[in-house]
């Protein structure tokens, strides 16, 4: 436990940043699982613009200490290849 008055801000302190770190990253989760429901199920255009909301989502989130931008790089990497082998099979069918 903190004893001085320094210390107690700084536990507060931490636990603000955690709890937004937290939801950010929940935000992301959340959005990316929404993302990959719509490439199992939706439709070509529909994933294009929730990619576009993922890849905004994900610069605002590296640009804080809750994401490296290399994670972020990577994650929006794969949602693209993700989206790009959807448009492949639909252009086969």
């Amino acid at each position: 436990m903190a004893h001085s008055l320094s210390a107690r801000k700084r536990v507060r302190q931490n636990a603000t940043c955690r709890a937004r770190n937290r939801w950010r990253k929940d935000r992301v989760r959340s959005a990316i699982k929404d993302y990959h429901e719509s490439i199992l199920h939706g439709s070509v255009e529909d994933c294009q613009s929730k990619l576009k909301s993922i890849y905004k989502m994900l610069d605002q989130v590296s640009s804080t200490a809750a994401m490296h931008k290399n994670t972020a790089a990577r994650r929006k990497s794969r949602l693209a290849a993700a989206l790009n082998a959807k448009q492949k099979t639909a252009a086969k069918a």
